[in-house]
């Protein structure tokens, strides 16, 4: 069971130009991007949140059933649904707008228990900033670190939400000693100013970098360098390509039986390079249509290279 702990929130996705543009509500949240991309990889998946019981509330966990996602770790609360307007620009790329003051996501609880079975549980975005909820997710990345689980973290910076960037940046380093696996794009990486090699230092077995179409580079502790090229693709939009990313490195990961810190150096220039040609491949299929839409095993399976079939053993 791979656990993702994060928020869900409904995008506001503009179907068309201009600030009064029709908006098209998507199922979304950086985690709850994730869990659906794992589900339909086919890894055993669990969600970890606080939802409304609200309209958009109940729709968000209709989307992780379809995919397969447990949902029986999702808190309940009668606050309204955080929503995310986007704005995309003419290259796809996508910049957010939040409406987040009472929602339900922020007052998450860290459960006492993690689900039977847990191999790793993954973190990041808006969760891990809105207070009260960013304190219990990080409790529990610091509990299940301690008990020997796997940790993904993936800060995915919302740099709106976030009121004190040098207090946020102190956060993020004393979270890494509890990480096993830190990704992140190149733009996150600038924003917090550091490097690879420091953040290793710091506790991580390894760093992926994205690159958006440039492809990939995963940095292990060995000081090892891993880099595959992007997947050419016709971009509608990069809404839930880094989260499809992440849910491919888990995935693999867990069918590799690699989810441990000294698995993640012995992968090896092979390993490495066959698993982030998988999740390059699965981002390029994510960002080929409107909104976060990740693919399916099926999808991957008949393509050249990497595929899901590649990853099917151990999962």
């Amino acid at each position: 069971m791979i656990v993702v702990a994060g928020e869900a929130l409904i995008d506001l996705v503009p179907q068309g130009t201009g600030a009064l543009a029709p908006l098209r509500p998507a199922l979304g949240g950086g985690p709850y991007n994730t869990a659906v991309a794992l589900g339909r990889l086919g890894s055993p998946t669990a969600f970890c949140s606080r939802t409304s019981l609200d309209a958009f509330g109940e729709a968000l966990l209709d989307g992780l059933r379809e995919a397969g996602v447990d949902v029986s770790a999702v808190q309940r609360g009668p606050e309204p649904t955080t929503l995310a307007v986007a704005t995309i620009d003419a290259q796809g790329s996508a910049a957010y707008s939040f409406y987040v003051e009472g929602t339900a996501d922020r007052l998450f609880s860290a459960p006492r228990e993690l689900p039977e079975g847990t191999r790793a549980v993954s973190f990041g975005t808006c969760s891990l900033v809105l207070e009260p909820g960013a304190s219990a997710y990080e409790e529990l990345m610091r509990r299940a670190a301690g008990h020997g689980v796997f940790t993904a973290l993936d800060p995915n910076i919302r740099a709106g939400l976030i009121p004190d960037p040098d207090a946020y940046r102190a956060r993020f380093e004393s979270w890494l000693p509890s990480v096993s696996l830190l990704k992140l794009s190149e733009e996150d990486a600038a924003w917090l100013g550091g490097t690879p090699r420091e953040w290793l230092a710091a506790g991580p077995a390894a760093v992926v970098i994205t690159r958006g179409g440039d492809g990939l580079t995963a940095y292990t502790r060995d000081g090892a360098v891993h880099s595959v090229p992007g997947e050419a693709v016709d971009v509608v939009d990069t809404i839930g390509a880094g989260d499809t990313v992440n849910a491919a490195l888990l995935h693999g990961l867990a069918a590799e039986d690699a989810l441990s810190a000294d698995a993640l150096v012995g992968l090896g220039a092979e390993g490495w390079t066959r698993l982030l040609r998988f999740a390059a491949r699965a981002a390029a299929i994510t960002c080929s249509r409107a909104g976060a839409e990740p693919p399916y095993a099926a999808e991957l399976a008949d393509q050249n290279g990497a595929s899901a079939g590649d990853f099917a053993g151990g999962v």
